[in-house]
């Protein structure tokens, strides 16, 4: 019998180590995955724009201390020994966490309340399932999938069915974003 070889595990910073070639990289529980630049488009980057100021909007609401949103394929640290760092579209994360991750850091370490992964042309379902997945694994509370062309946002929780809404709907982030509410329509707004 032939056992196959484990792939070596990566951390964080061998990650952060390799060479910028063009290519997207992410850890799941220490093993690198990697693909071809994504191509993002102007419809991607209108949506993560208008989710980020969503969020900031609401968060102008909560009381004292707020937490931090973070945009633009952030680098996020899920869970350490072994490694999960990805990158996330758009992120809020609690002040509690926020404060105890300095801010030099070129990737934040910690779990995020809501994840926004919002879908360019090239993710495959295998690579958007797994990120879900490893989000509500890690403990994220809420993840949004986004999807630009048919204007819809998924949402997901952990130990809950996934919720589908379209562009005639509104969708709550209670209880984890308190008081946090919008029409889907306001997402995909120019």
């Amino acid at each position: 019998m032939t056992v196959a070889a484990r792939p070596e595990l990566m951390t964080t910073e061998q990650l952060l180590a390799l060479p910028d070639d063009g290519k997207e990289r992410w850890l799941i529980r220490g093993e690198l995955r990697e693909r071809g630049m994504t191509r993002r488009n102007r419809g991607h980057s209108r949506v993560s724009m208008k989710i980020g100021y969503l969020l900031r909007k609401w968060m102008e609401t909560q009381p004292e201390p707020r937490g931090e949103i973070l945009g633009g394929e952030a680098g996020v640290r899920l869970r350490r020994n072994p490694d999960t760092t990805v990158g996330v579209d758009v992120a809020y994360v609690s002040p509690q966490v926020a404060d105890a991750d300095p801010h030099e850091t070129r990737f934040f370490d910690g779990i995020p309340v809501l994840v926004v992964e919002v879908l360019s042309p090239t993710d495959s379902h295998e690579d958007v399932t797994e990120k879900v997945g490893t989000y509500l694994d890690a403990g994220v509370k809420i993840v949004w999938v986004v999807d630009p062309r048919f204007r819809t946002v998924t949402v997901y929780r952990p130990d809950a069915e996934p919720e589908l809404f379209n562009v005639t709907q509104t969708m709550s982030g209670s209880p984890d974003l308190p008081g946090f509410q919008i029409a889907v329509r306001e997402v995909f707004s120019r």
